[in-house]
């Protein structure tokens, strides 16, 4: 029993932090997003000027003030502890960052379909942004109704893929340095590069998702979660 507790102490330490380290992955594209916002706001231009944005800044506005808020919201739903403790919060944020999320995957699929292709980056990037920011909104949609149907597994497993993807750019830091710095610099590195960041986000949330022990530990938190919040 001792064993037990001891395990169950390690990972509800490890739980109080996830929040805080999901958040750390975002650090570097939310400081240069929230640059972004200052210069388009007629502040100090903080950042290169990017034609393609200047001349028509909403959608990029919307995706940078949505990405950050999911991002920084959302960190938050996949603490167990806060969830136990906040049942009614947990639903009330759901309801928020179901409309972030969305509001995220719309401006990223406009921008990507409608600004001019980002310099450097080839068709495979496009198609990646595609199916991506896709997969990112389907993802909203179907845990949406997941949670509707009180369907809680099915539920979590959709948000956690939604989480993963737009978390993409955090990743996407380390994969656009790692990519060109082993198989040398060109277009189809740099494309493969964002698109492996995807990759590894949906492949860590599966892992998450799939683990067996992670399912058994958080079962009785959802069933209250999904009492309270009926």
């Amino acid at each position: 029993m001792t064993r037990h507790a001891s395990a169950a102490s390690r990972r509800g330490r490890s739980n109080r932090w996830l929040p805080f380290a999901l958040i750390a992955l975002v650090l570097t594209p939310a400081v240069f997003g929230t640059l972004r916002l200052i210069g388009l706001a007629g502040g100090p231009q903080l950042m290169p000027a990017d034609p393609r944005m200047t001349a028509s800044p909403v959608p990029l506005i919307v995706h940078i003030v949505s990405a950050l808020g999911y991002a920084v919201l959302g960190a938050f739903q996949f603490s167990a502890r806060f969830r136990r403790r906040r049942p009614g919060w947990h639903r009330a944020a759901g309801r928020i960052l179901v409309f972030l999320g969305l509001a995220v995957a719309v401006s990223a699929l406009w921008m990507t379909l409608f600004y001019p292709r980002q310099p450097d980056t080839g068709v495979l990037a496009f198609l990646f942004r595609l199916a991506f920011g896709s997969s990112l909104a389907a993802s909203l949609v179907l845990g949406f109704t997941a949670i509707r149907r009180r369907d809680i597994v099915c539920h979590r497993a959709w948000m956690t893929r939604a989480y993963a993807l737009a978390l993409g750019a955090g990743t996407q830091v380390f994969t656009k340095a790692i990519g060109p710095a082993v198989f040398g610099t060109s277009q189809f590195t740099l494309d493969l590069s964002l698109g492996a960041a995807w990759v590894i986000n949906l492949a860590v949330a599966e892992y998450v998702i799939r683990r067996p022990r992670h399912r058994r530990i958080n079962q009785p938190i959802d069933r209250a979660t999904a009492k309270a919040g009926s």
